[in-house]
C-alpha cells in the first residue's frame, strides 16, 4: 500500500473510534443529568452507525474537518437545565481528551518494548493519529461558536433569551465557521491550543517514560556492563 494510501486508511480507522467516543459522551452525559432522550434514540452507544453522517464523515476522513448526527437532548427533562446542557456540551470533548491521554500511554508503551517491524511501525502511527485526531476534535469543538460544543457553556452565562436568539442562526454560522475553517484562518489558533494540550498530555504520560528508564537501568545493572 501507499504512503498515501495508508494515511487515509488511518484516518478512517481512527475516526471510527474517535467520532462514536465524543457522541457516546453526550449521550451518557445527558442520562447521567437526567434526560434519557439521546439513550432512547440508541445514542448510548459505541457502534459508528448510530452516529455517522455520511457526508459528514467523508469530509472528515477527506479534509479533517466534518460532523456526525446531532445527539438529541431534551432539556427539560434535566434536573438543572443549564448545568445538563454545559455538562453534556463538555463531556464529548472530555471523553477525546480521555481517549487521546490512553492513546498516548499505549504509544509510549509500544515505542518502548513493541519489537521493531511493521506491525508496530503501523500501531505507532496509528495511535499517534489518535492523539492527534481527539486533541484536534476537543480543541475544535470548544471554540463557543454555535453549532459546536462550546456554544452549549454559553447558556450558563447568557440570558436565555439572548442564547436562544443567536441559535437561531446556527445554520448559517456553521456555514460560514467551515468557510473559516477551509480557508485557514484559525489554522494559527487551533495549532497552539493542539500543541499545548498535546504538551499537557506528554508530560501527563511521563510516568511511561520513567518505568522505561527505570527498566533500562535494571537491564544494564543486571547484565553486568556497569563498571
Amino acid at each position: 500500500m501507499t504512503a498515501l494510501g495508508i494515511y487515509y486508511l488511518t484516518r478512517l480507522l481512527v475516526t471510527l473510534i474517535v467520532i462514536p467516543c465524543h457522541e457516546a459522551g453526550h449521550a451518557l452525559a445527558s442520562y447521567l443529568m437526567g434526560d434519557s432522550t439521546a439513550r432512547d434514540h440508541g445514542r448510548l452507544s459505541l457502534n459508528p452507525l448510530r452516529h455517522f453522517d455520511l457526508l459528514g464523515t467523508i469530509c472528515m476522513v477527506v479534509a479533517g474537518v466534518g460532523w456526525a448526527k446531532p445527539v438529541p437532548t431534551d432539556v427539560r427533562r434535566f434536573k438543572n437545565p443549564k448545568a445538563g446542557m454545559a455538562v453534556t456540551a463538555l463531556a464529548g470533548p472530555a471523553a477525546n481528551l480521555i481517549l487521546a491521554y490512553l492513546s498516548m500511554v499505549v504509544w509510549k508503551a509500544v515505542y518502548y518494548w513493541a519489537p521493531v517491524n511493521e506491525i508496530s511501525w503501523f500501531a505507532t502511527y496509528f495511535l499517534q493519529y489518535m492523539v492527534l485526531m481527539n486533541v484536534g476534535l476537543a480543541v475544535f469543538n470548544l471554540i463557543p461558536v454555535p453549532p459546536l460544543d462550546g456554544s452549549r457553556v454559553l447558556l450558563v452565562f447568557l440570558p436565555p433569551r439572548l442564547y436562544f436568539g443567536i441559535m437561531r442562526y446556527e445554520k448559517a454560522i456553521l456555514a460560514v465557521l467551515l468557510a473559516v475553517v477551509w480557508f485557514g484562518a484559525l489554522n494559527g489558533p487551533i495549532a497552539a491550543a493542539t500543541d499545548f494540550v498535546w504538551g499537557l498530555l506528554y508530560d501527563g504520560t511521563g510516568w511511561v517514560d520513567a518505568i522505561a528508564s527505570r527498566v533500562v537501568v535494571w537491564d544494564i545493572i543486571r547484565s553486568g556492563t556497569v563498571v
